[in-house]
């Protein structure tokens, strides 16, 4: 069992998070139900999996809610490069969310293969 709060990438994650709440609060309001939820949803998905994953008696299913985590923060990207192409996101800020996604994806799935 490894203790989730101890991990860096659960802190970045966690704080990555954070980001997508402030980046979503200046989306219309029509997409109150549309791309906010979805994009908060799955932010809080990453950070969550890999919590939960880490209370898991065995690497093989550690691995497994990793490997989720990985496909949350993908579904975060393809949005966030949506909002973009709607003028909700401008270029400054896509680049920073975007070095943010490709570390924690570095930085999970080189955690994920030491497990194994």
């Amino acid at each position: 069992m490894h203790r989730f709060k101890d991990l860096e990438i659960w802190k970045l994650s966690r704080k990555f998070c954070s980001d997508i709440y402030i980046v979503t609060s200046n989306f219309p309001d029509s997409e109150k139900f549309g791309l906010t939820n979805q994009l908060r949803r799955a932010s809080v998905s990453v950070p969550s999996n890999i919590a939960e994953g880490c209370s898991r008696s065995s690497n093989k299913d550690l691995s497994r809610f990793l490997e989720i985590a990985i496909g949350s923060i993908y579904e975060i990207e393809t949005q966030i490069l949506i909002a973009f192409d709607l003028g909700y996101i401008e270029q400054i800020k896509l680049d920073e969310l975007c070095f943010n996604i490709d570390k924690i994806v570095k930085m999970t799935s080189k955690f994920r293969s030491t497990l194994q």
